[in-house]
């Protein structure tokens, strides 16, 4: 599934760094920015794609990477679970069908497990696992794994990290890593993708504007793709974070893609706290790490009392999610 990768050597920093990024405010002029708005796409992968997948592999319990995601504070790290990478999809881990998850579980997440760390797309440093704990925030049977990074000196202020297991990513060649600043363009046209989207999901219209509404907005550049894109987080009547909401509230996450002087918009996530339960995005990070060659982007969702994670995955031009953990269907514990 990974593809071999040449190596080439950098040297590692233990870096006790805490990166603090101001949000901006606008006074937002709306002329030069041109948004096309798009209905959600809708995956033509599904439940067949997992069939045939089963299928293919039986009903023996597939053992693939177990990813991670962290934040790091200073020179340590906590990383979640968040699930185990196939071929053509995420699963969640560990799986209740197999209960020799938990044992393997033991096994990846012991005091000496080194794990491959990624951010912005590439290869940074390592952690060796020294404490392991349950992930109480989160749904589901996830673990907290965390330990000491090591990172590159260029990736010094990198707090979101993604982890491999050393085992299946030590061959991953470095690159340069590189922060993309959001930048007023960028800020603009999610607010315009903002503004278009919520009269066609005939939400409310949040008192103060779409500017004051925007939680979060994250720059972001795919590897072999011209133009940047954009990721932001729209929230009315809550907040992002594990926290009740009042009523009538709902989330919007949208992405975006620079063509050319425009910037157009590729994924709108709509959630009414009302119909499906709080369900509230906000992008992580992005990695290839299934090594099919397009990177996919974990997103963080924040419901009433637990966390969870979900997946998109590219489809043509557009964007489309892939897997979303159990508790994120509805109105259940996690929300």
């Amino acid at each position: 599934m990974y593809r071999p990768k040449s190596l080439m050597r950098k040297h590692l920093l233990t870096i006790p760094v805490i990166l603090t990024v101001a949000t901006g405010c606008d006074n937002v002029a709306w002329g030069g920015i041109d948004v096309d708005l798009k209905p959600p796409p809708v995956s033509s992968r599904g439940s067949a794609v997992g069939a045939e997948v089963e299928e293919e592999l039986g009903a023996a319990n597939f053992a693939g990477p177990i990813l991670l995601a962290g934040v790091r504070d200073g020179a340590r790290a906590d990383f979640v679970i968040v699930g185990e990478v196939h071929p053509e999809m995420l699963q969640e881990f560990p799986d209740p069908a197999f209960p020799e998850d938990v044992e393997r579980l033991d096994r990846i997440s012991a005091a000496g497990s080194e794990w491959i760390l990624f951010a912005e797309g590439v290869r940074v440093g390592r952690m060796v696992a020294d404490a392991v704990r349950p992930a109480d925030d989160f749904c589901g049977s996830r673990a907290t794994i965390s330990g000491v990074v090591e990172l590159v000196p260029t990736a010094a202020t990198a707090e979101r990290l993604l982890a491999l297991p050393a085992d299946n990513a030590r061959d991953w060649e470095y690159r340069d890593y590189q922060a993309i600043p959001h930048s007023y363009d960028q800020r603009v046209a999610t607010l315009s993708i903002a503004g278009e989207a919520i009269p066609e999901y005939e939400a409310t219209w949040p008192p103060l504007g779409v500017l004051d509404a925007r939680d979060h907005i994250q720059a972001f550049q795919l590897p072999s793709t011209q133009g940047q894109a954009v990721a932001a987080t729209f929230m009315y009547q809550d907040q992002l974070a594990v926290a009740s909401p009042r009523q009538g509230a709902y989330s919007l996450f949208v992405l975006g893609r620079q063509v050319g002087a425009a910037y157009e918009d590729t994924y709108v996530w709509y959630r009414s706290v009302e119909a499906e339960g709080k369900g509230a995005p906000r992008y992580f990070d992005h990695l290839d790490w299934d090594g099919d060659g397009l990177d996919e982007i974990l997103v963080d969702v924040f419901g009433s009392n637990r966390r969870w994670f979900a997946v998109l995955e590219r489809e043509d031009d557009s964007w489309v999610r892939t897997f979303q953990d159990s508790c994120g269907s509805g109105s259940g514990p996690g929300s």
